[in-house]
């Protein structure tokens, strides 16, 4: 059974991206979607620590993009129904939380060396210390305001699985 995320990570990455889009250009949207690829790497990798893990969720299915959806509105295109199936609600969530707070990313990719995939998330420059550039990008993917109703879904397990004290918005 396979132990690849790379489905969850894709596809959780696409929906962020479509409810949360780049400002136009090309160098925008590109640095977006590395932002975006590299929280959801992270968030999944410390959702499914282990091979198990992993071979569970091929075996259970990922939650989908439904609640998500409905919880920011965000009307799918009907063509569009065969990735959103992939997309996990839970690395969907905590990789809104990291993305809203690089210093929870920090934190996150340091919690990450202590598991089974600590060689898979690699430099997350882009997420744990964003510049400028980055940020203006990602002004929508980062916005913590905007991306509060999707981090809370699953911000408490984050923040408990991390230890992280202060972490948990009000």
């Amino acid at each position: 059974m396979s132990t690849d995320l790379t489905p969850v990570i894709a596809a959780s990455s696409r929906w962020l991206l479509a409810a949360y889009p780049a400002p136009g250009g090309a160098l925008s949207k590109a640095l977006a979607e590395a932002q975006a690829g590299q929280a959801t790497l992270l968030a999944a990798a410390l959702c499914y620590p282990t091979s198990l893990d992993v071979q569970l969720l091929h075996l259970l299915a990922p939650s989908g993009s439904d609640r998500l959806d409905r919880l920011t509105g965000h009307d799918p295109h009907p063509d569009d129904s065969g990735w959103r199936t992939w997309v996990d609600e839970t690395v969907v969530s905590w990789a809104a939380c990291l993305l809203a707070d690089p210093t929870l990313a920090a934190c996150a990719h340091r919690a990450l060396q202590e598991t089974e995939r600590h060689g898979e998330a690699g430099g997350l420059r882009r997420l744990t210390a964003p510049g400028d550039r980055d940020a203006e990008a990602a002004a929508l993917l980062r916005h913590p305001d905007l991306l509060e109703p999707v981090a809370a879904l699953h911000r408490p397990r984050l923040v408990k699985l991390l230890s992280v004290d202060g972490a948990e918005r009000p």
